[in-house]
């Protein structure tokens, strides 16, 4: 059983008979202790605060029964470890996007971005944060817009996600709505979206699992680009 915050994408398990449901990862609709294992793959880090980033882990704790397991896995700020860099790195601009995506072996954004020119995108994200401003958007909160295929250097920050259109093809891009839930109405197919991201120091992700009552870590590795951690309800 799956579940996720955007309708159209529920849909798209329903299509392909798959189980799943509409919900928020901080309130999960599912009996305490009632699953033998929870798995979060490139969710947490789309929280922006660790007091929300620790009860996501919580709430997955509290849906496994006494001695369940779960894994998750997190964007890393160390894109580069022991000397080798991560596929997201390795990744070149114009490269052809995966249609699917291994979350065991690649990043969570990887099969929702397109290849990116970094003149281009940051003149438009320009463009769109100094929309913002005129908006009454304070500037001082603004975060920085990341420049994708490269290095972290700030563990907050925005990553651009280019909307993709719906070519009609079987094979091709996905419908816009279905990435765009929540949006009553959809810009223009070029738009740049931009998505909050906490990429996670070693051992940041390892500290917040070992700092709640509920659980202890089995395991804590790196893989290609994340932090990741195998959890047991205690």
């Amino acid at each position: 059983v799956g579940c996720d915050r955007s309708k159209n994408l529920v849909d798209i398990c329903g299509e392909k008979n798959v189980q799943a449901f509409v919900c928020d990862a901080l309130s999960v609709p599912i009996h305490s202790g009632s699953c033998d294992a929870c798995i979060s793959i490139a969710v947490i880090h789309h929280f922006s605060t660790a007091e929300r980033r620790a009860a996501a882990i919580r709430e997955l704790a509290r849906l496994l029964r006494p001695g369940g397991t779960a894994l998750v896995y997190v964007w890393a700020m160390e894109q580069e470890y022991k000397n080798h860099k991560s596929k997201y790195l390795k990744e070149k601009n114009g490269s052809k996007d995966k249609e699917e995506i291994n979350t065991a072996a690649t990043q969570g954004p990887l099969s929702d971005q397109m290849p990116n020119n970094s003149s281009q995108d940051s003149a438009r994200s320009g463009r769109l944060l100094n929309d913002s401003k005129d908006k009454g958007c304070d500037a001082d909160s603004r975060l920085p817009v990341h420049t994708n295929r490269t290095s972290f250097h700030s563990q907050d920050l925005l990553v651009p996600w280019h909307l993709k259109g719906d070519t009609g093809k079987k094979g091709e891009s996905v419908n816009t709505a279905s990435f765009a839930a929540g949006c009553k109405e959809l810009p223009e197919l070029s738009s740049v979206f931009h998505r909050y991201y906490h990429v996670f120091c070693e051992g940041e992700l390892e500290a917040v699992c070992r700092s709640l009552d509920c659980v202890r870590v089995l395991k804590s590795y790196y893989d290609q680009g994340n932090w990741c951690v195998v959890l047991e309800k205690l």
